[in-house]
């Protein structure tokens, strides 16, 4: 009915890439809108492909959103490029699998799966598929629903606080990239006398004067985030996730720190690894992020309805109260 497509290209045109991508056309159904074959000379096929432009023109696409999966398809003699899309595809959201060459599959050592008698190899790829979102989203509903329920109350207190203890607000409403790099809005208790939300947001540091008295006990506690269970109850984020981050902070980072963008492919989440293994607050130096970004893609490549359920409880004891939330 036109919902829930996937906007795909193939990279290269191995035959096994042109069968996949034809097998899209052939079979719409399936919800894989091609948007053509990349690659470094235009290509003429008999399918009805057409050709979308060169490699640069793939990042270009890609970077722009105009993409969501890409297929490689190149042999591995072409190891050295095959390398250089990869890398430089990291700085994007779409999900890039690989359909390896013939030749070399019996070598490769990694998950694959099968698409239309195709074998692919996903590279990066959310673990939240079928009955894994499924699972993931009952976890945020009834976590959500329940933590709700028990801090109603103090909701409605820390609220009344925070309008009678300084102007503006109760809400702060701040745009962050969500999942697959979608922008979302979440909300927060106000706890600064500024409102940013642009082009360039300044980490809060210790002893930032924009943050208010009531503000400074609220972020140290992590109770400014407690309506962010709001978000998570109406889709927009999950209990567990990688913490979003200002969209200003994204694109600053997105250049510095290789795969960066590889934490949007799953929801952002209140808690996560990161914040229970002592990452949270101020990012102030380059290696402090860097270590988050580990932390954040070690969970999404091992993630379960288990370690959900294990960083939650620790969340209890290691993630609410920190030094280094200012």
């Amino acid at each position: 009915m036109g919902y829930n497509t996937r906007k795909v290209a193939l990279v290269g045109n191995m035959p096994a890439g042109i069968n996949l991508i034809s097998s899209f056309l052939d079979e719409p159904w399936m919800g894989f809108v091609v948007v053509g074959v990349y690659d470094e000379q235009p290509i003429e096929t008999t399918t009805g492909i057409t050709y979308a432009g060169d490699f640069d023109k793939l990042i270009e696409d890609a970077r722009e959103g105009k993409l969501d999966r890409i297929y490689i398809a190149m042999s591995m003699k072409d190891e050295s490029k095959i390398k250089d899309i990869v890398k430089r595809l990291t700085d994007t959201t779409c999900s890039v699998l690989l359909i390896p060459d013939v030749f070399t599959f019996n070598i490769l050592q990694s998950r694959t799966e099968e698409i239309n008698g195709v074998p692919v190899v996903p590279l990066f790829d959310t673990p939240l598929n079928g009955i894994n979102m499924v699972f993931k989203r009952l976890e945020d509903i009834i976590v959500s629903s329940i933590i709700l329920l028990f801090i109603s109350v103090p909701l409605l207190v820390i609220a009344c606080a925070v309008k009678l203890s300084s102007p503006g607000p109760v809400i702060f409403r701040q745009i962050r990239y969500g999942m697959d790099g979608k922008p979302i809005m979440v909300w927060k208790f106000r706890t600064m006398s500024v409102m940013e939300n642009g082009a360039k947001v300044t980490q809060a540091k210790q002893n930032d004067p924009r943050v208010t008295k009531l503000g400074k006990f609220l972020r140290n506690t992590s109770l400014d985030e407690l309506p962010q269970f709001f978000n998570v109850l109406f889709g927009q984020m999950s209990v567990v996730g990688p913490r979003p981050h200002a969209v200003a902070h994204n694109e600053q980072y997105r250049s510095l720190i290789e795969g960066y963008m590889l934490r949007h492919k799953v929801k952002p989440g209140i808690t996560g690894l990161a914040q229970i293994n002592g990452f949270r607050g101020e990012t102030d130096t380059l290696d402090k992020m860097q270590k988050r970004v580990d932390f954040d893609l070690i969970y999404i490549r091992g993630w379960s309805i288990w370690l959900d359920l294990k960083i939650i409880f620790l969340t209890f004891f290691k993630g609410f109260v920190n030094k280094a939330a200012y």
